[in-house]
């Protein structure tokens, strides 16, 4: 965690990450009431993409695509479950290996539609930035040629 204009700045990376049918993965922590992304804090000086697989291992109990992973982008929101706190996440595009699972600290998982009305409460990073990142990702796939 560092110090940020507005206080506190956590840095993590996450999946934006879509199932066949365009749905976007969020989770709930254990002890929170609000849904996010998998994903988490790396560790220092350990690669975006290995922390994101690492997360990903110990919170759903599969694997990620590294090859077809893209980076989004680095995002800001106001930390869920840190009041007073920034959250930076940097995003990835993601594709998951194996059947994800809750396990770790993940308590519940969901596939939403982020083309719908979303009726769990959410993290303002998965509000503000992933849903519609999910939902340009979910368009470019029906548009692409198969």
């Amino acid at each position: 965690m560092s110090l940020g204009v507005d206080g506190p700045v956590i840095r993590i990376v996450a999946a934006v990450a879509l199932n066949a049918r365009g749905e976007i993965l969020l989770v709930r922590k254990r002890g929170t009431s609000v849904f996010m992304l998998p994903g988490g804090k790396p560790a220092f000086e350990e690669p975006a993409l290995d922390a994101l697989e690492r997360e990903i291992r110990e919170e759903l109990g599969c694997g990620l695509d590294h090859a077809a992973c893209r980076a989004l982008g680095t995002f800001h929101a106001p930390a869920a479950n840190e009041p007073g706190c920034t959250v930076e996440a940097e995003l990835f595009a993601s594709s998951l290996v194996g059947d994800p699972r809750p396990s770790g600290e993940v308590d519940e998982m969901v596939w939403i539609d982020p083309e719908r009305e979303v009726p769990y409460p959410l993290a303002q990073m998965a509000r503000q930035h992933a849903l519609p990142l999910a939902r340009a990702l979910k368009s470019t796939a029906r548009t692409a040629p198969q």
